[in-house]
C-alpha cells in the first residue's frame, strides 16, 4: 500500500483497468479536485468477481499501463489485493481500514456502477465502512435517483457542494458529483482492438 499520514484524505478508486485510459484519468481529476483529496489510490484488481475474466490481460501489465498513463503525481497505482487474496470490495475496504488508523479515506465510483452497487458482496458493508464520491458517467447522470443504494442511504447523502468534506464525515455519507463525462469505457476500447 502506499505511504500515507494520519490526517490526510485519500480516495481509493479500484478496477481493472484494462486497460486503464483518458476517462479514468478524467474520474481521478474530478476526484482530487471536488474532495480535496491528498492522495488517490488506483486499486488494480486481480480481476472483478462480476464479471468474464476471459479478456483479463495480466495484473503486471495493468499496472504498468495504469502508472503510464496516470497523470498527477499524487495518483499511486497500486495492486496490493493480489498477494492478499483479496477479491471482494467490503474485504479490501478493512484491510485498508485496519492498517490506516486516523487515515481519512473515501471511495471512489464511476455512476454506471451505481445501479449494480446492490449486487457487490456485502455492500451495505462497504457503504458503511467508508464515505463513496459517485463520480458521473455518461448514461447513467439519474442513476442516483433509482438506485437501490441511494434509496437505501438516501438520508446520508450530501449535497455535491459539500464533496470537500466527505472524506472527513462518518460513514455513511455518500455524494454524487456532476461534471466533465468521458464516454470511453475499457471495454469498447478492448472490442476495437479485437476488431481492428
Amino acid at each position: 500500500m502506499p505511504h500515507v499520514e494520519k490526517g490526510m484524505s485519500v480516495g481509493l478508486f479500484g478496477g481493472s483497468f484494462n486497460p486503464p485510459h483518458p476517462g479514468h484519468t478524467l474520474v481521478s481529476e474530478i476526484a482530487l479536485r471536488r474532495l480535496r483529496l491528498d492522495q488517490l489510490w488506483w486499486i488494480v484488481t486481480p480481476g472483478n468477481p462480476l464479471k468474464d475474466h476471459s479478456g483479463l490481460a495480466p495484473l503486471a501489465d495493468r499496472v504498468r499501463w495504469s502508472r503510464e498513463i496516470a497523470p498527477d503525481p499524487r495518483i499511486k497505482v497500486t495492486a496490493f489485493e493480489a498477494p492478499q487474496k483479496l477479491r471482494f470490495t467490503a474485504r479490501t475496504l478493512a484491510y485498508v481500514k485496519a492498517r490506516n488508523p486516523g487515515v481519512n479515506f473515501v471511495w471512489i465510483m464511476g455512476a454506471d456502477n451505481l445501479a449494480s452497487f446492490h449486487h457487490w458482496q456485502d455492500w451495505r458493508g462497504i457503504a458503511e465502512t467508508f464515505p463513496i464520491a459517485v463520480i458521473d458517467r455518461p448514461g447513467s447522470t439519474l442513476s442516483y435517483l433509482s438506485a437501490k443504494m441511494a434509496k437505501a442511504y438516501g438520508h446520508a447523502r450530501i449535497d455535491e457542494e459539500d464533496a470537500g468534506v466527505l472524506a472527513r464525515r462518518k460513514a455513511p455519507a455518500w455524494t454524487f458529483i456532476h461534471g466533465p463525462r468521458s464516454s470511453l469505457s475499457s471495454s469498447a476500447i478492448r472490442d476495437a482492438a479485437a476488431t481492428s
